[in-house]
């Protein structure tokens, strides 16, 4: 993730906030530039630039963990005209996405000439859970978070989706969906639709699968980030040139999926897993394995941008031990190799910080050769991907 500022008063804001912790003006991200840009309501004057009296102290604040209301964002229900006072803009006028506007779960903005009320991450939502039952807004307000970190990654990759009611056959949707007396909703991806349980965005219940499934890492972005890769197996590898690689590091997929799945529930990952795959779930079938893969990528990739955002090095007293200076952002760097070799230094300060405090450790991963070849050909893959995606916006064939 990039590191974000305030337009009006330059203090570091977050990509979840609405609105700066500093000088009180209000945030909006625009996913065509990957900015957070400060925006005044055109009926304010664009002279205001000082801070509201009961302004927090100058420190950067973390966004809040969930949605919090948002002074004049609609007029009898009507989003409000914003003016962006970020340069890249020019001045120009944009609308907050309704669901920014009117149910306080978005923080993206349109266009103000843009035909569509929705964000281009708030269309790609075709089912939200029912706002009727008590919690849900909340639940849906993490969904949407989570996806938006996603979001954000695909777009620095150049892997935009398209959104599935404009692209059936190569669109992307999600479904956010909860259990009924008589159904379990079960996360998982078909045909272009990605289905979420909204019992994943409450941190009880997940915690509760995570300890029932014994796995060392469950979070709800790892979930939107392990359903895409399912996702862009079809997109990226089904039918493609790029199958018979892939067959050669993951196997055949097309073995019997659901006899696959129940030979693991039945008797668990194969002895010796862990010099194959990169989690237990990974050895359950090829396509599983993708997935995880995929996720795990997703996860080094975004974390490394983070700390090349934010400048992180690691200078340590001893010669011998690891040292790190990120001197390309993830996307700019061709070479897996010195990914994989900025990730380990990485990870091992990560650990040692959270054991410092008495914390599990972060990354409780460990990645065999075999695992890093997987990953070396999905860092392949983006790249060949993102290069053709970004040709084609660009008119080059």
């Amino acid at each position: 993730m990039k590191t974000f500022h305030c337009d009006n008063c330059s203090k570091q804001v977050f990509f979840e906030n609405t609105v700066c912790n500093h000088c009180g003006w209000m945030l909006g991200y625009q996913p065509e530039h990957q900015i957070m840009s400060s925006f005044t309501p055109v009926e304010q004057s664009a002279e205001k630039t000082e801070a509201p009296v009961d302004a927090p102290a100058d420190v950067p604040t973390e966004a809040p963990a969930d949605p919090q209301p948002v002074d004049a964002v609609s007029t009898a229900g009507t989003p409000l005209r914003w003016r962006s006072v970020n340069p890249l803009n020019a001045g120009k006028l944009f609308r907050q996405c309704s669901n920014y506007a009117q149910e306080q779960v978005c923080n993206w903005m349109l266009d103000d000439q843009d035909e569509h009320e929705l964000c281009a991450s708030c269309r790609l939502t075709t089912v939200i859970p029912s706002l009727d039952v008590p919690n849900n807004r909340l639940l849906w307000h993490r969904l949407e978070v989570a996806k938006r970190r996603l979001l954000h990654s695909l777009w620095t990759m150049r892997l935009q989706p398209p959104p599935k009611m404009d692209d059936a056959g190569n669109g992307l949707s999600f479904e956010f969906l909860q259990d009924m007396p008589h159904e379990k909703i079960m996360t998982g991806h078909a045909d272009g639709v990605i289905t979420i349980n909204v019992a994943e965005a409450d941190p009880a219940y997940r915690e509760k699968m995570r300890e029932q499934m014994a796995e060392p890492y469950r979070t709800l972005l790892g979930h939107f980030r392990h359903e895409s890769g399912h996702y862009y197996f079809d997109r990226l590898i089904a039918g493609t040139p790029r199958l018979d690689a892939f067959r050669a590091l993951f196997g055949d997929e097309s073995a019997d999926y659901g006899q696959s799945l129940q030979r693991h529930y039945d008797n668990g990952p194969p002895q010796g897993w862990e010099q194959n795959f990169v989690s237990v779930y990974a050895s359950s079938h090829p396509w599983e394995d993708w997935a995880e893969t995929w996720a795990h990528y997703l996860h080094m990739f975004d974390t490394l941008e983070t700390a090349y955002s934010c400048g992180v090095q690691l200078r340590p007293q001893h010669r011998g031990e690891q040292q790190l200076v990120i001197d390309a952002s993830p996307v700019e760097e061709d070479s897996f190799d010195e990914l994989a070799r900025e990730w380990f230094a990485l990870t091992y300060v990560l650990n040692s910080l959270n054991r410092s405090i008495g914390m599990p450790d972060s990354y409780p991963f460990t990645l065999s050769t075999p695992v890093l070849e997987k990953l070396r050909f999905v860092h392949a893959v983006v790249r060949e991907a993102g290069a053709d995606q970004e040709a084609r916006a660009s008119g080059i064939s």
